[in-house]
């Protein structure tokens, strides 16, 4: 089964993002484990971690030309949102 597509995304802290994937479900993803990598450690920056986009098609969350994170990854390791989170969580529409 392939994973939906990203939708929407938020950045919550320095750290964290809220996706909203395309059937509608919510996940919490935490960039902290991929801090180690050195390809990702632009991301230890604020103002550079909350400087993203969503790749045309939903397909992953991009940075630059060397960061990015696939919506497989965001599927895969994201947490999933409980209803009663989504109050505070949900990605408002602009």
């Amino acid at each position: 089964m392939k994973p939906p597509r990203i939708h929407k995304v938020r950045a919550i802290n320095d750290t964290t993002l809220v996706i909203e994937f395309t059937n509608q479900e919510v996940r919490k993803y935490d960039v902290r484990p991929l801090l180690e990598i050195p390809m990702f450690s632009l991301l230890r920056q604020p103002a550079f971690f909350r400087n993203f986009k969503v790749e045309p098609g939903g397909y992953a969350i991009v940075w630059n030309e060397e960061i990015d994170i696939s919506e497989y990854e965001l599927w895969k390791n994201g947490v999933p949102l409980e209803s009663r989170d989504l109050v505070s969580d949900r990605i408002q529409q602009p």
